[in-house]
């Protein structure tokens, strides 16, 4: 099975080189803290350093921003010694912005406004005499200033990519060699998704497309990863080239239901005739690779902040969230009316494989909350502890039950979630995988109070752009929760 680079839902990945040192964005949407940061030294190999936008003063998300809003398509490039980022928001008071830091890691400034700058996942390029240029979906294209958000003259149509092909986005524009060249995705980021190509003598062009594009799609084949696109050009340290890309696993039978969102691949490219060739999505790169420790599955909460994998819907202010409270705890501090609310304190890690668990101790007294896999406000299923009860919550569309429950031990618990990749489709509608949700005993077995198909925490059902994420929430009054584990199953 082809692995993605950065599992779970890490997509429209955009990635640039500085020496020996990669740097890759993935957007993130409704949540809180938004674009996640990541270091490698070898293409394969991911440690997340940061998130981009840590702070309200730049990002600012409310109960109004529904889900699958937020922060789209970020671009990450290096120039003149900094970084420079930027992203669409498209909530309230959003648009085009720009971000700068010295350190990839942070801390990354405030946001310089594009008030002129229309249209989403927007490019930063800039000529050989410092003009910088910014190409939107579209595909359209600014001269601006990134550092006071000014426009200069009007947008110029570029290229609407492959005729009757839908959505041209995610433009890229690159000095490669004696020519420009301008990467975009088309077809949309359903099944039809892919990557097309065309260059020019100049970052205006005029654009002359690829005799092969698309250059990347696996639309209408058997290929393991489905939705192929929204990529970015990257060397490696050998001097070959490569691409990082977006896909998805869907599982189960038709059509196929992808639970983990969009993630990040990585695929080789070489060049025929002045044009890239994509090889093999997955393919391991032929230099010594540098294995990183993986992010380590168990949280104690002893840390003063919560690590950079932990992300909330919209905001995480510290009066609802903190781990001062009770030493060596995560105390949450319930304002909505659990994970039906918009207002939901819940903090949770994306989901990153197709099997896998997670547990945590809560103790309940002061409210009620427990352990939930999130897909939307719409879309999850809990185990929850209240009033002396533990219950299995389901919630689908406009469908919110109680699926099991029993009484509550007095004191702390663990609850636990356990997700089974589905091995053996059945039929046409045997789902991706089963989630079951239970407490894990005085002696350790862990007792399962349901087990639900989780197809209806999938994309496919719930809609949207984003992924599972697993985490713990306040429905009601003060919960605390001692720590929490996660770990790959299989």
């Amino acid at each position: 099975m082809t692995a993605p680079v950065i599992p779970g839902m890490h997509p429209d990945p955009s990635v640039c080189r500085v020496g020996e040192d990669y740097y890759l964005v993935c957007s993130s949407f409704e949540y809180f803290p938004g674009i996640p940061v990541f270091h490698s030294r070898d293409l394969v190999h991911w440690t997340q350093i940061g998130n981009a936008l840590d702070r309200t003063s730049q990002l600012r998300l409310t109960a109004e921003t529904p889900s699958s809003a937020g922060i789209y398509a970020p671009t990450l490039r290096h120039h003149d010694g900094r970084f420079w980022l930027i992203v669409t928001s498209v909530s309230h008071g959003g648009g085009n912005m720009v971000f700068t830091a010295t350190d990839p890691a942070g801390p990354w400034s405030d946001p310089v406004l594009l008030p002129d700058v229309g249209g989403i996942d927007p490019d930063l390029a800039w000529d050989v005499d410092g003009t910088c240029w910014c190409t939107v979906a579209g595909v359209s294209q600014y001269r601006i200033d990134p550092a006071t958000g000014e426009t200069f003259g009007e947008p110029r149509r570029l290229w609407s990519g492959t005729p009757g092909a839908k959505a041209p986005e995610a433009p890229h524009l690159y000095r490669i060699g004696d020519h420009w060249y301008l990467l975009i995705a088309e077809g949309g980021t359903e099944r039809g998704h892919g990557v097309s190509i065309a260059r020019g003598p100049s970052p205006n062009g005029p654009f002359e497309p690829c005799p092969a594009n698309p250059v990347l799609s696996h639309r209408s084949t058997d290929e393991r990863v489905q939705n192929t696109g929204h990529a970015d050009l990257v060397q490696g340290p050998d001097g070959s080239w490569w691409m990082v890309l977006l896909g998805v696993r869907p599982g189960g039978g038709t059509p196929g239901w992808h639970v983990l969102g969009r993630e990040t691949f990585l695929a080789p490219v070489s060049w025929v005739d002045g044009w890239p060739v994509v090889g093999r999505v997955g393919t391991t790169p032929p230099w010594p690779l540098h294995p990183v420790q993986e992010e380590q599955g168990r949280d104690d909460f002893d840390q003063s902040e919560l690590r950079p994998i932990w992300v909330s819907p919209r905001d995480r202010p510290g009066s609802h969230y903190t781990t001062k409270d009770r030493a060596g705890w995560l105390t949450l501090h319930a304002r909505g009316a659990g994970l039906d609310d918009p207002d939901v304190v819940f903090a949770g890690r994306r989901q990153q494989h197709l099997s896998c668990r997670a547990r945590t101790l809560i103790d309940p007294a002061e409210g009620s909350g427990g352990l939930a896999v999130r897909f939307d406000e719409e879309h999850h299923y809990e185990i929850e502890v209240a009033s002396g009860e533990v219950k299995v919550l389901a919630r689908i569309g406009p469908l919110r039950t109680v699926v099991a429950s029993r009484p509550a031990p007095a004191g702390p618990l663990v609850l636990g979630v356990r997700i089974d990749e589905a091995k053996e489709v059945r039929d046409s509608r045997s789902g991706p995988d089963t989630v079951s949700l239970g407490v894990e005993e005085p002696d350790g077995t862990f007792t399962v109070l349901a087990a639900l198909d989780g197809r209806y925490l999938s994309t496919e059902v719930a809609g949207g752009f984003t992924g599972r994420v697993i985490g713990a929430y306040a429905a009601t009054g003060t919960v605390h929760f001692d720590w929490f584990d996660y770990e790959p199953l299989g």
